[in-house]
C-alpha cells in the first residue's frame, strides 16, 4: 500500500509538472492578444453557421494544402469581416459565391471585403483556399500543433492538438470559442493505404488516381473549433454497442499499435463503466447521434468531440480505471456539449471534469473514497493565480492546474455548503440539460446553480474563481475541567463569505456558520477527544491563533 502511495503521489507531480512545463505567466497583451480574443465589430456582425473543411495532407513532406467555406449569417451590415489563420500558413485565395475578393493579413488574423451582392437573407459564404508546413507539436497536447510521428512498423502516424494554441494553427476560420457552426462536414485526402479518422460520422470513402484515398466525415452537432481533428494511421476499427435506457448506441475504437482483442477487453470494460456513471449524474451522453468513438493517438489524450485522443496504452491508475478515458470522455458534457466562449473561464470545461472523476469513483466505490481520491490532488493546488482569467484578450494560463484540482474542490465545497445531495445532483444533472449545446458564461452557471440550490453561492464561487487564497478559518480553543470553547471566525475572505464549516469532536458532526466576526460554541469536554475540522469536506486553511 505504501509503495502504491508513493506510485500515485509521483503520477500527480508528474500531471503537474507536465501541465505547468509549458507556458509561463503573462502580464500583458498585445494587438495579436486582442485580435484573437476579442470579438471586435469585424467579427461580431456575422454568425458562423457551417464549415466545410477540405484537407490534403502530405506526411513525406508535412504539409498540407485545402480549403474552407465558412457559411454565416451576417448580423450587422459591415464591409469588412474578420477570420483567423496562423501567418506561417499561405493563403491562396479567398473567394465569394465564385469570385475571388479581396483580403489584407494582419499577423495571425486576416481581413476580408465581401461584396453584399452575394448576401441572400443575410446569408452568405467565404471561401479560403490555403497551403502550408503547420507548426508542429513539440510536446503534445501540452504544446499545440500538428503531430506528425510513425508507428512501431514505420508507417505516418500523423494528428492534432491544439487546445490553447487554436484551430487557426492550421485551417482557417472564425477562431473564436463564442461561435460554434451548427454542423460540420470535413474531406481529408490522404495516401493511399492510411485511414483518415475524424470527428462524428464517416460519410464515405473514395480512392483517387493521384495515389491518395479520400475520408469524408460529418458532425451534425455545434462544435468548438479546438475540437476539430483528424488522426491518419494503419487504423483497425473494433466495433462495439452500448445499451441504456434510450436504447442502443454505436462505440467506436480505432486501434493501431495495441492487440485487438486485449484493446476490445480494455475499452469495452473502461468506456462502459464510465458511460454508466457519467449518464447517471449527468444524463445521455450529449453526440449519440455522432456515436462515441476512441482513437488511438501517439501523446496522451485530449477531449476532441465523437473522436478521443487516446494514448494511454490500456493503464489502469491505482483507483482501477483508466484516466484518460474517464477524463477525457468526461468533457463530452463539460466542454463539448457545454462550452464557454472565452479561454479565461475554462474552468468551466475543466473543474466540473476533474470533479467528475470524483463522482466516478462515487459511483462505484462510494462517498469516502471520492474524498480520499480528491484528497490525492489537494497536494497539486498551487494557490498563485486566479482560476478565472481576464476576458477578451486570448487568455490561456497553464502555469498551473488550479482549474483542474483547485476547481473540483471548490465544486465539492458547495455540494457539502447546500448540504443537500438530492438538490446537489439534480442541479448538475439539470445543468447538463438546460445548457446543452450551448456557450455560456461563468455568470450563467453562478446563477443557475444559486437558483437550482436555492442558496446563495455567488461568495463562495467569487472567493475561489478571483482569489488566490483559501479561506482561512482561525480558531482558538480553551478548555476547563467541564467545557470546551472553540472561538473561530472566516480570515482572508469578503465580508459576504457564507460558506460553512464543520467538525468532529467525540462521536458527534457539528456543522456551524463562521463570519468575519469572533464567534463560540461550547462543548462539554470529552477527554478522549480532539477537534478534527472537516477539511475533507471543504477546501480551507486551518490557522490556530495561539499557534
Amino acid at each position: 500500500m505504501i509503495l502504491k502511495k508513493l506510485f500515485y503521489l509521483f503520477f500527480l507531480i508528474f500531471q503537474l509538472s507536465e501541465l505547468s512545463g509549458i507556458a509561463q505567466s503573462q502580464t500583458s497583451f498585445s494587438r495579436q492578444d486582442s485580435l484573437r480574443g476579442t470579438l471586435n465589430s469585424f467579427r461580431n456582425c456575422y454568425d458562423v453557421t457551417f464549415y466545410d473543411l477540405f484537407l490534403q495532407v502530405n506526411p513525406e513532406n508535412k504539409t498540407i494544402s485545402g480549403s474552407n467555406t465558412i457559411y454565416f449569417t451576417l448580423i450587422n451590415a459591415s464591409d469588412t469581416l474578420q477570420f483567423d489563420l496562423f501567418e506561417n500558413l499561405i493563403i491562396d485565395s479567398v473567394s465569394q459565391a465564385g469570385k475571388r475578393i479581396d483580403f489584407k493579413r494582419e499577423g495571425n488574423a486576416f481581413f476580408v471585403y465581401p461584396e453584399y451582392k452575394s448576401v441572400s437573407n443575410g446569408k452568405s459564404q467565404v471561401k479560403i483556399s490555403y497551403h502550408g508546413k503547420p507548426i508542429e507539436a513539440i510536446k503534445p497536447p501540452w504544446d499545440g500543433g500538428f503531430v506528425w510521428r510513425q508507428d512501431s512498423l514505420g508507417n505516418p502516424w500523423v494528428g492534432t492538438a491544439c487546445e490553447g494554441m487554436g484551430a487557426s494553427s492550421w485551417w482557417p476560420l472564425k477562431d473564436h470559442l463564442s461561435d460554434e457552426p451548427d454542423s460540420m462536414h470535413m474531406t481529408f485526402e490522404v495516401p493511399t493505404g492510411l485511414f483518415c479518422v475524424s470527428n462524428g460520422i464517416l460519410r464515405d470513402t473514395q480512392r483517387l488516381r493521384n495515389g491518395y484515398t479520400r475520408f469524408r466525415w460529418k458532425v451534425t452537432h455545434p462544435i468548438n473549433s479546438y475540437n476539430v481533428t483528424f488522426n491518419l494511421g494503419k487504423y483497425t476499427l473494433i466495433r462495439d454497442t452500448f445499451l441504456n435506457e434510450t436504447g442502443i448506441h454505436k462505440i467506436n475504437y480505432y486501434v493501431l499499435n495495441n492487440p485487438i482483442n486485449e484493446s476490445k477487453i480494455h475499452f469495452k470494460g473502461e468506456v462502459f463503466k464510465m458511460l454508466k456513471a457519467f449518464e447517471h449524474y449527468f444524463g445521455p451522453y450529449p453526440f449519440w447521434s455522432d456515436e462515441y468513438t476512441l482513437v488511438e493517438t501517439s501523446y496522451w489524450g485530449m477531449e476532441h468531440q465523437n473522436a478521443i485522443a487516446y494514448g494511454n496504452h490500456l493503464k489502469q491508475n491505482i483507483w482501477k480505471f483508466d484516466y484518460i478515458i474517464v477524463h477525457e470522455s468526461g468533457h463530452e458534457w463539460w466542454g463539448n456539449s457545454i462550452s464557454v466562449g472565452d479561454h479565461a473561464e475554462m474552468w468551466v470545461h475543466e473543474s466540473f471534469t476533474t470533479y467528475a472523476e470524483a463522482l466516478y469513483m462515487e459511483y462505484y466505490y462510494g462517498f469516502k473514497k471520492a474524498c480520499s481520491y480528491l484528497n490525492t490532488q489537494k497536494m497539486l493546488i498551487a494557490n498563485k493565480s486566479p482560476i478565472l482569467g481576464p476576458l477578451g484578450v486570448n487568455f490561456q494560463d497553464w502555469k498551473d492546474s488550479d482549474k483542474y484540482y483547485k476547481g473540483a474542490w471548490m465544486l465539492h465545497s458547495l455540494r457539502n455548503m447546500v448540504d443537500n445531495d438530492t438538490v446537489w445532483f439534480k442541479t448538475l444533472r439539470t445543468t447538463c440539460d438546460t445548457f446543452k449545446e450551448k456557450i455560456v458564461t461563468s455568470e450563467d452557471i453562478i446563477e443557475y446553480f444559486c437558483i437550482k440550490t436555492n442558496t446563495n453561492l455567488n461568495p463562495v464561487f467569487s472567493h475561489y474563481l478571483t482569489k488566490t487564497q483559501l479561506p482561512c478559518l482561525e480558531y482558538s480553543i480553551k478548555k476547563d475541567n467541564k467545557n470546551i470553547t472553540l472561538s473561530y471566525r472566516w480570515k482572508e475572505t469578503e465580508k459576504d463569505f457564507n460558506m460553512p464549516f464543520g467538525f468532529s469532536y467525540g462521536s458527534q458532526d457539528y456543522r456551524f456558520q463562521p463570519t468575519q466576526k469572533w464567534q463560540k460554541m461550547v462543548l462539554p469536554i470529552d477527554t478522549d477527544s480532539e477537534i478534527e475540522f472537516r477539511k475533507d469536506l471543504f477546501l480551507v486553511k486551518v490557522k490556530d491563533k495561539n499557534g
